[in-house]
Formats: structure tokens, C-alpha cells, sequence
């Protein structure tokens, strides 16, 4: 059950595919040990997170049902082999965020992964340019906990350009929104409920460029886990019940 007391560490896996990273030469010269090991690398300096990483090449995706179990958030990057992912993988994944409140934070290109868009209902499609340009990133909710410690905005000097419109459901929360360099703008930084659980989705992070050592980025990553986190709170239940009180007609 995950209702977690807030002086117990956030239970974060980082899951990376892990494939750019060994077929890539340029990549594996910027994340020579993953993507994953870069985000988990500062998440592991947080002295309220304690991290776990897992890839796509691990049985069951390094996402057993054990692993699930003691996962509080969960933080997914995906882009060249959505369709590998397990479907059972997804289900599980996906009936933890809905029903038992795990969190979950999709990165970049996990718009779409198989387990985003089956939480969303819809394509998760994009208009997308790799050319390096400036991205500079707004925070349009400055009182947002994912927001903490950031100024108005922050700047990535060289980023893939992902243009609206983007096929999701309307934001429950919108925290960013980024300006590229070629003109169009994008809703990067996105907050949604779903069941018991918390998304957050984050745009930056294309593989060919060091944007997961970015402070801000980092800064972000790490302010999503706090705010996707399970909280203490009562438990529903379903079905048929009993009256709490006595009723002052006959039941049929």
C-alpha cells in the first residue's frame, strides 16, 4: 500500500531503455553510463530520495513485481523501442499509478511511450526538429512545488524543438512552457491525475545533447519526484456496504 509518511525517502526508479547510449558513439560520450545513471546520479544526492535504476534488456524491463512494490515514482525515458515495451509491463505499471498511486514523471520522448498515451487516451503526436536550438523554458505557475527554487524562466542552450499542437488532455496543472529558437512554443512541463496517481510530464532531454547535467533540469526532475509522490491519506473502497448509521426504514 503506498501511503507514505513524509519523513520516510521518496522510493524512486529511474527506467531507461538504454539503447541510444550503446549504439551511439556521440551519445555514449555525453552518458557514458545512461541517461539513467545521470538523472539517478543527482536524485542520489538528495538526502529524502533513495534510487534504483532499471532498463528495457532486464527481465520483465527491470519492472517486476517486487520492484513495482517498492517504487513510490517512477521516472520513464524511452524513444527508440516504445514498441518493445511488454503490454503486460504497462498494465502493471499502469494499474499502480491508477489504483495504488504510484507516481509517475515521463521524460522527452516517453510522450510516446506505450504506458503515456495509455494513461492519457489519446496520441501523445508532436510537431518535432532536431536542428540544436535554444530552448528557453517559462514557468507559467511560479507557486507550483515542481517549481521550487527556479527562476521566471531558464535556458537550454542546444535541444530537439518540439512544437504544438500536442495531442493530450487538457493539463490538470501546467508549470512550463518553452519557446524554441525556430519560433513555435510547447507545453513542456505538465501536471495530471489519474485514479490514486500523479503524472508529470517534462519535455527536455533528447539524447545527443548533455541536458540531464543542466542545474534547472535537474532541479526540476527532482522537485516532479516530491510533488508525484504518494501522500498519507485515507484509502478508498469500492462495492456494496454496510450503513454507517442505522436506518429508520425497512430495507427491501
Amino acid at each position: 500500500m503506498l501511503l507514505r509518511a513524509s519523513v520516510q525517502k521518496v522510493r524512486v526508479t529511474v527506467w531507461n531503455e538504454y539503447i541510444h547510449e550503446r549504439e551511439n558513439p556521440e551519445v555514449a560520450r555525453i552518458y557514458p553510463k545512461g541517461i539513467h545513471e545521470a538523472i539517478a546520479e543527482y536524485l542520489r544526492q538528495q538526502p529524502d530520495i533513495e534510487v534504483r535504476v532499471a532498463t528495457l534488456q532486464e527481465p520483465e524491463h527491470g519492472l517486476g513485481d517486487q520492484v513495482l512494490e517498492r517504487t513510490d515514482v517512477l521516472i520513464w525515458w524511452g524513444h527508440a523501442a516504445h514498441d518493445k515495451v511488454s503490454d503486460k509491463v504497462v498494465e502493471k505499471v499502469y494499474r499502480r499509478v491508477v489504483e495504488e498511486g504510484m507516481g509517475l514523471i515521463v521524460l522527452h520522448s516517453g510522450h510516446y511511450s506505450k504506458i503515456f498515451r495509455r494513461l492519457m487516451g489519446t496520441s501523445c503526436s508532436l510537431k518535432w526538429r532536431e536542428a540544436g536550438e535554444r530552448e528557453r523554458v517559462w514557468v507559467v505557475a511560479p507557486w507550483h512545488p515542481i517549481a521550487r527554487g527556479l527562476g521566471e524562466y531558464f535556458e537550454l542552450e542546444h535541444e530537439e524543438m518540439y512544437g504544438e499542437f500536442f495531442d493530450i488532455p487538457q493539463p490538470d496543472e501546467l508549470v512550463f512552457i518553452s519557446w524554441f529558437e525556430g519560433g513555435e512554443v510547447f507545453r513542456s512541463g505538465c501536471c495530471f491525475y489519474r485514479g490514486r496517481g500523479r503524472i508529470f510530464y517534462f519535455r527536455p532531454g533528447h539524447e545527443t545533447y548533455p541536458t540531464y547535467y543542466n542545474e534547472n533540469v535537474r532541479k526540476v526532475i527532482a522537485n516532479g519526484v516530491r510533488w508525484a509522490a504518494p501522500v498519507c491519506g485515507p484509502r478508498p473502497y469500492y462495492g456494496n456496504v454496510e450503513p454507517l448509521e442505522k436506518l429508520g426504514h425497512k430495507q427491501l
